[in-house]
């Protein structure tokens, strides 16, 4: 995926989702971590470090979250209509090899879910407004308060939530189809 940081400059550098820390020893054995809890970042050695200089912004169009009915697990799409491209919060960090290679790995960053995700999950991923991005990526060190300003759930007004295809379900599919509304699916 590509992962937008800011070393010198805003750049754009591609990533594999899954945390994995610097300080790995086997790789192999690595607990990769995908979301981290806003509410404890600056609590967990995991991320501690990373908040101070390792923010990153994960461009997306949209999420899924699947809502439990009876036996059956219903994918809904999360989306914003007013901005076809928007910017989860993460953190990220490379992990070296012994042979010297390379890994950019990177996590999101979750929040409580507002009024329309809350019936589909108990977390949502913490979304940026645009005027927080740049400050996200800033080397501006963050406090407790600037953490509990930037990552909050993004306001519900601003969403659309709406059931897809169990396409969705199938890794083989990435196309338009797993984001259409499952009202508008026909023949599939």
């Amino acid at each position: 995926m590509p992962v937008i940081i800011h070393t010198k400059k805003n750049e754009i550098v591609m990533m594999k989702w899954g945390l994995v820390p610097r300080w790995t020893q086997d790789i192999r054995r690595a607990r990769r971590t995908i979301n981290a809890r806003a509410e404890s970042l600056a609590e967990k050695p995991s991320f501690r470090d990373l908040l101070v200089n390792r923010r990153c912004l994960v461009p997306a169009s949209g999420f899924f979250e699947w809502k439990k009915e009876g036996t059956r697990k219903i994918p809904f799409y999360i989306h914003l209509p007013g901005a076809p491209l928007f910017a989860f919060a993460g953190l990220y960090d490379q992990w070296k090899a012994p042979d010297g290679t390379c890994l950019f790995t990177y996590t999101i960053i979750t929040t409580q879910p507002n009024e329309r995700v809350a019936p589909l999950h108990d977390r949502m991923p913490s979304i940026l407004s645009p005027e927080h991005e740049e400050r996200w990526l800033s080397d501006t060190p963050m406090s407790n308060e600037d953490l509990k300003e930037i990552l909050v759930p993004y306001p519900a007004a601003d969403m659309e939530v709406y059931p897809v295809s169990p396409l969705i379900n199938t890794p083989d599919n990435d196309d338009e189809r797993i984001i259409r509304p499952m009202n508008t699916l026909t023949n599939e």
